[in-house]
């Protein structure tokens, strides 16, 4: 016998090479993608004996946390292939916003995939200067929340600054409702609707903020003044003296009462609080000339021409001052004590 042969190993001859059968084949691929999650479970056509797993993997999925789902391309459908599930949900979406107040005019309808700090962009273009994209932002914020009073507080400031009164009294009316036992935010609308002609507005508004706070002097300053614009000399008058009662030392106050009190005519009375204002705003160039105005009027002109000369030196480029100043500093003028005319309330008192 060949040595060689011996030491072979023949093969038994009931060996032979393992293929997996067609039908287990046919069991198994699917049952595999099922296991790596890339086609539905619900849909793929499992043997018999496999159903009860595919219940207890089922079971032990609908346990989980949904997970975020990358982005796909959308698949054509073949016909072939079962229906794919649809994605869950990312997590970073935002929730829907809360719905807007219908008719609100303050907020900017806007969508965007995830929730977004417009208050703190709005800040952030503030500093810039860019007045508008802040007040855009902050509208923003109010379609997401509208009664966010940290965005209204700051949409009727930018606004304002902006230049954008309607909007800015709008946002204080909002703020004045979202916060009703606070006078500040009608005290503010009540200014802005004096600056813009409307009186009878001003004085509703104003009277509401005394309701709120019958102590605070503002209230009575804003009245008086709104009173003033609708030539109501009486009450301005009364509303400007509270005003001072409450603090004496305002002096915006007692410029405006004694604006008022030569538009009654009471000179003397004028130039008693127009020194106590002038004394107390000494850089303010109107209260100066107001006080030049109550001056001459009482035949008092060294006092005038000193209140004009000091007007004129805080403000060169003010008009009324330089021409009551011209007029009474003219020593061949047959009438010295001719009418004066004192200067308006500025645009907006603090």
């Amino acid at each position: 016998m060949n040595p060689k042969t011996r030491t072979r190993s023949r093969r038994p001859a009931s060996f032979r090479r393992f293929t997996v059968p067609p039908a287990l084949r046919k069991a198994l691929i699917p049952a595999a993608l099922a296991a790596l999650g890339l086609a539905a479970w619900e849909d793929v056509p499992l043997p018999r004996l496999l159903k009860p797993w595919l219940s207890h993997a089922l079971e032990a999925r609908a346990g989980q946390a949904p997970v975020a789902a990358a982005p796909t391309l959308p698949l054509e459908a073949t016909g072939d292939e079962p229906p794919l599930m649809a994605a869950p949900r990312p997590v970073e979406e935002a929730a829907p916003a809360e719905a807007p107040v219908p008719g609100d005019a303050l907020a900017l309808p806007h969508t965007h995939a995830r929730r977004v700090d417009h208050v703190a962009r709005a800040q952030g273009l503030r500093e810039l200067g860019d007045l508008s994209g802040a007040v855009t932002e902050l509208r923003r914020a109010l379609h997401d929340d509208p009664g966010a009073t940290d965005a209204l507080a700051q949409l009727a400031r930018t606004a304002r600054l902006a230049g954008d009164t309607p909007l800015a009294i709008d946002a204080y009316a909002r703020l004045g409702q979202a916060e009703p036992h606070d006078a500040g935010a009608l005290v503010q609308q009540a200014r802005l609707l004096v600056s813009e002609g409307r009186f009878p507005d001003a004085v509703r508004v104003g009277e509401e903020a005394l309701l709120r706070d019958p102590e605070d002097p503002e209230v009575y300053q804003v009245l008086g003044r709104a009173h003033l614009g609708a030539h109501e000399l009486t009450s301005a008058i009364l509303r400007f003296q509270q005003a001072v009662h409450l603090d004496p030392e305002h002096g915006h106050a007692l410029n405006n009462l004694g604006f008022a009190y030569l538009r009654a005519n009471d000179n003397a009375r004028a130039v008693e609080v127009l020194t106590q204002a002038a004394s107390l705003l000494p850089n303010v160039a109107y209260v100066q000339n107001n006080l030049g105005v109550a001056c001459e009027r009482l035949g008092r002109l060294e006092e005038a021409r000193a209140a004009y000369a000091a007007a004129t030196r805080l403000s060169p480029r003010y008009v009324q001052a330089r021409v009551n100043a011209e007029r009474v500093g003219r020593v061949a003028r047959a009438d010295p004590a001719g009418p004066v005319t004192p200067e308006p309330l500025p645009p907006a008192a603090p």
